[in-house]
């Protein structure tokens, strides 16, 4: 059952790249605080009915912050990362944000038992690049997502990784992401894959209320 569950998971790890608009460069500096996101689908918003109805969106506009959010749909630490030719740790320090939320590792579990060690070290790279480069901003590292009933040992692993990478860099870690929508009924886009507009909604709900509590 796990070697056919894997396999299953491996192929939708493939299709996690539905069609949501990518935020080509951070909005002009009005003074207020500008925040980045490092993420994939689910910070991207794919799946939701409008941009303005994403978790990230909802959160940068209830605290009066500029958003930048390059993410990319099927992106992982490693998954993907070559064939979209995306350097979002590359473009988020041009941005030189104030507050930079990273929400990596869900897509990254399709591709752990070949990757594994590459995945860790990437998380590590990532992680030491955008806070050697950007020693201001305040950091807020998010457990990785998931969506289904059935984990694997692999997102397990991968989430033990995030957190240990974030407590090494002193950032604020938010844990409990991967059971916010796992395997709720009505929160799940007519995909199967991502949220919809019910599921973002409590994404925010969760979201609003960690950034809360870390003073954000």
């Amino acid at each position: 059952m796990r070697r056919i569950l894997a396999v299953t998971l491996a192929a939708v790890g493939l299709t996690l790249v539905g069609c949501a608009p990518q935020q080509a460069a951070p909005p002009d500096d009005d003074g207020r605080p500008l925040v980045a996101f490092y993420g994939d689908s689910y910070t991207l918003g794919t799946g939701a009915s409008s941009p303005d109805v994403r978790w990230s969106t909802r959160l940068a506009e209830d605290r009066g912050w500029r958003e930048y959010n390059p993410s990319v749909n099927g992106l992982g630490f490693v998954n993907n990362r070559d064939a979209r030719g995306a350097d979002l740790p590359g473009d988020i320090i041009d941005s030189q944000p104030d507050i930079v939320v990273i929400t990596m590792g869900l897509n990254d579990a399709f591709s752990f038992d070949a990757r594994g060690t590459e995945i860790r070290d990437r998380i590590a790279d990532d992680f030491d690049r955008l806070t050697g480069a950007l020693p201001d901003a305040r950091f807020v590292v998010v457990e990785p997502f998931w969506y289904t009933a059935e984990r694997t040992d692999g997102l397990e692993t991968i989430i033990g990784w995030v957190k240990d990478a974030a407590e090494r860099i002193d950032a604020d870690y938010i844990p409990g992401a991967s059971s916010w929508i796992q395997g709720r009924d009505g929160e799940m886009a007519k995909d199967g894959l991502h949220p919809n507009d019910a599921g973002y909604d409590e994404i925010y709900r969760h979201m609003d209320a960690a950034f809360a509590d870390i003073g954000l």
